[in-house]
């Protein structure tokens, strides 16, 4: 009985323990916060100018370490305001984009939390 006792103190104990540790590190297959980015460019539609989409898109042309790498905006694509002007083949410069960049099926992907396109 004693014995007993003994254990289920040692156990709760335990428990207290365990309890106070505090916050523990996350799991390994838990992924940090995506952090935003700014990228400032060229706008093209994707389907008008490059050729590689069936619908119009909007697609941020960045220059970086002397190549040009695009960024498929995730929006309403020629339902935005700022794709009037690239619609049919045209660009707009000097556009910049905030957002979250992910990539998916060898394309960069861009979550825009804000566009800033000059007014044409």
């Amino acid at each position: 009985m004693i014995r007993a006792m003994v254990i289920a103190g040692v156990m709760m104990t335990g428990l207290w323990v365990l309890d106070r540790a505090g916050p523990t590190a996350p799991a390994a297959d838990e992924k940090p916060a995506a952090k935003e980015v700014k990228l400032t460019g060229t706008l093209v539609c994707g389907s008008c100018k490059l050729n590689q989409a069936k619908k119009c898109t909007n697609v941020l042309q960045v220059t970086e370490k002397g190549k040009t790498v695009n960024y498929w905006l995730i929006d309403k694509g020629n339902d935005e305001a700022y794709h009037e002007g690239v619609c049919g083949g045209g660009e707009t410069k000097n556009v910049t984009v905030v957002g979250v960049v992910s990539e998916k099926d060898g394309k960069k992907w861009v979550k825009a939390s804000k566009v800033d396109a000059p007014k044409k």
